[in-house]
């Protein structure tokens, strides 16, 4: 028997002396994930674009090898009313049925979704799953007071016949940026013969609360209430994008930035010169770009929320992976004063630098359980954020971009393509923004809710932040090696002219001219 047949078989007649599924309850954060998720926030989705046609039962088959190796992606989170309270539940064995859609299928999905009609197929379709929301709490299955949910799910499209799109969409509490790249990594691992059997690897199935170095989280209560309340009347006071629709039931939807090479090595070069991160250029790109959209006096200051978040499985104890599954990342929350004046350089370097020292304090940790009671606040209560919006935040970045380079192997399966983000229809940013440098390339994913802001009002903005980086950041350089060159022209035609005249050009000689006439 295959060992595709043997996980159906497991999946279609479970062995009635299965052990009992492993359960634990929820950490502060995951619980935060739970509670944002059915509200449209962090439905995480990875998903490839493909020119071959994947073999369904092969690949069951190597999920389930994933399963294996990452038992958090077989679990299922269960709700528990009575109580308020969510677990992970966690069987013994790997389930995994994927979801295959035919080209009629796929047709009536792409006719019937949203999506405009210039944006391409697997475009659309990245949207209509970014907004499939399997864990909303009335679609639940479950007896009483419980219900249970899977956190992984997969679906296969096919576009044409030479065209497919295979999606994994996971809860976010489960699987993270970081987990869904180790997810895309192993997962080709795998197909290419990197891994010769799957073993249960000993994760910590612990919130990341849990690993949080001795010390590092500590606040006392009074300095906890005066953060709260920072916090609060901040929200108050931030800027945002003009909201386009705030009454309609939103969706999430995307736009990307893309750079060539050398636009990118610019752009990265003058990061590294500075001693700042990527992350602080895009943040202060979008800014810049944002604030250019106000009718205000130019010298008029607007004050805009940055989120940055952090992956922190190094600086846990004990250390985690860099493929360890699970949600292992914390936050940092700064708010900057933007004016139309403002250079991008000077705002970047002032963006990096807020971030840098509250990392550097330990605020990543220490804020991390007053990040998470506020948006659960905002949850229950959407009328504290403006307009009912749930944003919180003007912008969300990553401290750094994910780095990729394509193999040959990516080519023998026939990858075109691919994308990872979430969605943010729910609580969160105006712009989430997934940065990916790509075979030297910088491609940003950058997911927005709709209706409250528009396709082409984001494409705009995206627009605007492009041309910043590459005009104003990227084009710093280049006007100073142009100035320069222009400075070695005009010196070369006064040397030619001089030598036409037949007077010295060498200082020295110049001098001793000069005497002798005034003798």
């Amino acid at each position: 028997m295959s060992e595709s047949e043997q996980t159906q078989t497991q999946t279609q007649n479970p062995d009635p002396k299965t052990p009992d599924p492993k359960v634990r309850a929820v950490g502060v954060t995951e619980y935060s994930w739970c509670r944002a998720v059915p509200g449209g926030t962090g439905i995480t989705v990875l998903s490839l674009l493909l020119s071959n046609v994947p073999d369904i039962s092969f690949l069951e088959a190597l999920l389930c090898r994933l399963q294996v190796s990452h038992p958090i992606l077989r679990s299922r989170v269960r709700f528990d009313a009575s109580c308020n309270t969510f677990y992970f539940v966690t069987p013994s064995n790997p389930h995994v049925q994927i979801q295959s859609f035919d080209l009629q299928s796929t047709s009536h999905i792409l006719q019937s979704s949203l999506g405009d009609s210039h944006i391409d197929s697997h475009h659309v379709l990245l949207e209509h799953e970014l907004n499939r929301n399997s864990w909303n709490r009335t679609d639940g299955a479950g007896d009483g007071d419980q219900a249970d949910w899977d956190v992984f799910f997969v679906s296969l499209y096919t576009i044409s016949d030479t065209r497919w799109f295979l999606v994994f969409r996971l809860h976010t509490s489960a699987c993270d940026r970081a987990a869904a790249v180790g997810l895309l990594r192993e997962l080709l691992e795998i197909v290419g013969g990197g891994r010769a059997k799957a073993e249960e690897e000993i994760e910590q199935e612990v919130g990341i609360e849990d690993l949080i170095p001795s010390g590092k989280a500590n606040k006392p209560l009074w300095a906890r209430g005066v953060d709260l309340l920072g916090y609060s009347l901040n929200s108050f006071r931030l800027a945002n994008l003009n909201f386009i629709d705030a009454n309609s039931a939103r969706h999430s939807q995307v736009v990307r930035l893309k750079m060539n090479p050398d636009d990118t090595d610019r752009l990265v070069a003058g990061c590294k010169s500075r001693g700042i991160k990527l992350c602080g250029a895009l943040a202060a790109a979008g800014m810049i770009a944002a604030r250019s959209t106000k009718p205000f006096p130019d010298h008029q200051k607007e004050k805009y929320a940055v989120v940055t978040l952090i992956d922190c499985r190094s600086i846990l104890e004990p250390v985690l992976s860099s493929n360890h599954f699970g949600f292992y990342h914390s936050a940092i929350l700064n708010t900057h004063d933007v004016t139309a004046l403002d250079e991008v350089w000077e705002l970047a370097n002032r963006c990096y630098t807020s971030f840098s020292n509250a990392k550097n304090n330990n605020k990543h940790f220490s804020d991390m359980n007053d990040l998470n009671f506020l948006m659960c606040k905002a949850i229950d209560n959407p009328g504290l954020t403006p307009s009912s919006s749930m944003r919180t935040a003007f912008m969300s970045v990553f401290e750094d971009p994910v780095i990729d380079e394509s193999n040959k192997l990516r080519k023998e399966i026939g990858l075109v393509d691919y994308v990872g983000c979430s969605s943010v229809h729910g609580i969160g940013p105006t712009i989430a923004i997934f940065d990916t440098i790509r075979d030297g390339c910088l491609d940003c994913t950058c997911v927005y809710p709709a209706p409250l802001h528009s396709r082409e009002q984001m494409q705009q903005l995206i627009d605007s932040m492009k041309r910043i980086l590459v005009d104003d950041a990227v084009g710093v350089k280049d006007r100073q090696q142009g100035r320069s060159a222009d400075f070695d022209h005009v010196n070369n035609f006064l040397m030619w002219f001089l030598s036409l005249l037949k007077l010295p050009t060498d200082p020295m000689q110049q001098s001793k001219c000069a005497q002798s006439h005034k003798n």
